[in-house]
């Protein structure tokens, strides 16, 4: 999807101006890690970037006093997303690399609420996590959530129809498999897309 770094930036859009763009979602390759031996391949290979898009996925709870931690941990990369079923294990030790990487930016949308959600789950010391918000927030766009921002800086509509379902269930479905890459790469290109723009269009 190409766009101009010189047109003005859209501050703010509606729910039905976002119902009127095409959908958009990743259609690469997913990996789904259910294993710690799977986890720590895929975690020795994504330590040699120097960006991923992150994003977390927790069961709903529908009553109150219910919790559930994480169940899953996405992370993309140029060419992949990779599904970390953290659900499966007993300890985060295996993601913590990743996690408290100063060199690996780990760019998402309310970023602080699912390092935080992880950090319940197990101490770890946050690093290199960007909230994208900061920087739109910059660029005078009003909206906050993923999905108007994918709007406004990716001109397309993502999916939100798996978003309430049971993260920690045995298996993924293949709703879900797309839905979490999705947001996985979009916290990656929103990132990308509104760092071009503010260099650009933001006076020194």
């Amino acid at each position: 999807m190409k766009h101009s770094t010189t047109s003005p930036i859209l501050q703010k859009i509606t729910k039905a101006e976002i119902n009127e763009l095409p959908l958009i979602a990743w259609e690469g390759p997913i990996e789904i890690l259910n294993t710690e031996a799977e986890m720590r391949k895929a975690v020795e290979h994504l330590m040699q970037e120097d960006h991923l898009g992150f994003d977390t996925e927790t069961r709903p709870c529908f009553k109150k006093g219910d919790y559930y931690p994480p169940a899953l941990v996405q992370l993309a990369n140029a060419d992949t997303v990779y599904l970390f079923r953290i659900c499966k294990l007993e300890s985060l030790n295996v993601l913590k690399p990743i996690f408290e990487s100063e060199s690996i930016l780990k760019t998402g949308v309310a970023i602080k609420d699912d390092v935080k959600e992880l950090q319940a789950v197990e101490s770890f010391e946050a690093k290199g996590f960007i909230e994208i918000t900061q920087l739109t927030t910059k660029l005078k766009i009003e909206n906050k959530g993923l999905r108007p921002l994918a709007g406004i800086l990716l001109e397309g509509r993502i999916s939100k129809g798996a978003q309430v379902s049971n993260w920690a269930k045995s298996e993924l479905d293949e709703k879900q498999i797309r839905y979490a890459a999705t947001d996985a790469w979009v916290s990656r290109e929103l990132y990308i897309r509104a760092q071009s723009l503010a260099e650009t269009q933001l006076e020194p």
